[in-house]
């Protein structure tokens, strides 16, 4: 037999690729379903899509049983609501807009995932992400980008360490999307056409706003809008309602176009400006975690990807304190977001990256 790799299985075709591939590789492979649902009915619970819903349970089992691989499902339940919900709402009540999925993969996916495995016996835990791990010549282990640039996950996985990295198996990364779906199909998956979930799990609506008042029990105070000079411009609904960068839905007329520059809880402000402000050439961060490097020293120029969708941009980064980093672009990048991450490339790697602040 060999050994023994613990699949987190959502119900969709990537995980269940994933399982598929490892159990061809020779792995004694078992899937696992991760219940993170809170206190929500069993409506509420049904309704939602992604790796949440109840539907993922039912997929993945079946799936399981076609692999004919064990099958368990995992409470998590407590340590989402800790490391993930706690830390989605807090921050965006400090003004900042968090990236929950990245909090969910450190804390929730790897670090409490893989203990539990570990505890039953395996060597590794594997997911249907969309990257490739390395190891490199300096004997550290990086993730590396995925074959499709479409459908690349890299971006949301900086920020597992060593030892996660060095237990963890991501078969698809070397294959596109149709590949994978292409594999499913022919061994007769009833996955195989299941479209991606894309929205934040836990908010299916993406209302964040509501789900935030309905979590905490506060309603958000309505505020000022003011423009770059600190001119009081019209009135917001409450700061967990906007984000730098945002356009579309600011409830306000200023006869041009309208962009959140900043957003200052502090003083209940929002700030508004024109498409130029939104351009900045530095940001800060924190909270680091380097991964093909275990530090760097002297300034280095590397690309970086400040959100998800962003295709990255080339930068100077030099620490300036134990925790935090400096970046300055070759050319202005666009929204800069407190509170989202700035993850650094070397070529195919993941250097390394931060919380932006």
């Amino acid at each position: 037999m060999g050994k023994k790799v613990v699949v987190g299985m959502s119900g969709g075709v990537d995980s269940s690729v994933a399982a598929y591939l490892l159990k061809q590789q020779g792995y004694d492979v078992v899937g696992v379903t991760m219940q993170i649902w809170q206190d929500e009915s069993h409506e509420e619970i049904e309704n939602k899509g992604g790796c949440c819903g109840l539907s993922a349970v039912d997929d993945a089992r079946r799936v399981a049983a076609m692999l004919d691989i064990p099958y368990y499902v995992m409470n998590f339940k407590s340590e989402f609501k800790r490391d993930v919900i706690d830390y989605f709402v807090r921050e965006y009540l400090a003004g900042r807009t968090p990236n929950p999925c990245i909090a969910c993969n450190r804390y929730v996916k790897w670090e409490s995932l893989l203990t539990r495995s570990i505890q039953i016996g395996a060597d590794y835990i594997a997911t249907g992400h969309y990257a490739r791990i390395c190891e490199l010549p300096n004997g550290r282990y990086a993730i590396r980008n995925s074959v499709t640039a479409k459908k690349d996950q890299t971006y949301a996985l900086y920020n597992l360490t060593q030892d996660q990295l060095k237990r963890t198996l991501m078969p698809i990364g070397d294959y596109t999307k149709e590949e994978v779906r292409k594999i499913a199909e022919d061994i007769g998956l009833m996955v195989a056409g299941k479209p991606d979930s894309m929205e934040i799990c836990f908010v299916p609506d993406n209302d964040y706003a509501s789900f935030i008042e309905k979590e905490t029990g506060v309603t958000s105070v309505p505020g000022d809008f003011v423009d770059v000079d600190g001119n009081v411009i019209g009135k917001h609904r409450g700061v967990i309602h906007y984000t730098v960068g945002q356009r579309k839905g600011l409830g306000i007329a200023l006869g041009k176009p309208a962009f959140v520059v900043a957003i200052r809880p502090e003083q209940n402000q929002v700030v508004i400006g024109e498409d130029r402000d939104v351009y900045t050439e530095r940001l800060y961060a924190n909270n680091l975690n380097f991964m093909a490097v275990d530090d760097i020293p002297e300034p280095v120029h590397v690309k970086a990807k400040i959100r998800y969708s962003h295709e990255g941009a080339y930068c100077t980064v030099r620490k300036i304190d134990s925790d935090t980093i400096e970046c300055i672009f070759d050319q202005p990048v666009r929204a800069v977001t407190p509170g989202q991450a700035v993850v650094l490339y070397d070529g195919e790697y993941v250097l390394g990256g931060g919380t932006i602040i």
